[in-house]
């Protein structure tokens, strides 16, 4: 019995919810990167990236290559990319609108009696 598609939308969404993976992704943006500038721009332990990229190849949205000794990873699709900035867009949103309720909140609190 096949999934039904908002059960593989989660799980989906479910995968993307880790700081590490959320990181790589956003690196990967800029195009193809090693994994020791990986490790240079994250700060994690090499054991902890690997994990978190082992996770990201096998839900097939990066891929790896070899040259030589080193191991290259990029995005397999621009539509991952676009996810990004889709997510970069709706947090800004929502942080703004936040930042809104915030302000009204403390001028309500100045007026009160």
């Amino acid at each position: 019995m096949p999934v039904p598609l908002y059960q593989a939308k989660a799980e989906f969404f479910r995968m993307l919810g880790h700081p590490v993976r959320i990181r790589v992704l956003e690196l990967l943006q800029v195009g193809p990167m090693p994994v020791r500038e990986l490790l240079a721009a994250i700060e994690v332990e090499p054991s902890a990236l690997s994990q978190q990229l082992a996770v990201l190849r096998r839900s097939g949205i990066v891929s790896s290559r070899r040259e030589g000794a080193t191991v290259v990873y990029e995005l397999a699709g621009g539509d991952v990319a676009d996810l990004m900035r889709a997510a970069r867009r709706i947090l800004t949103e929502v942080l703004a609108g936040q930042n809104e309720l915030l302000a009204e909140l403390r001028d309500a609190e100045v007026t009160a009696p």
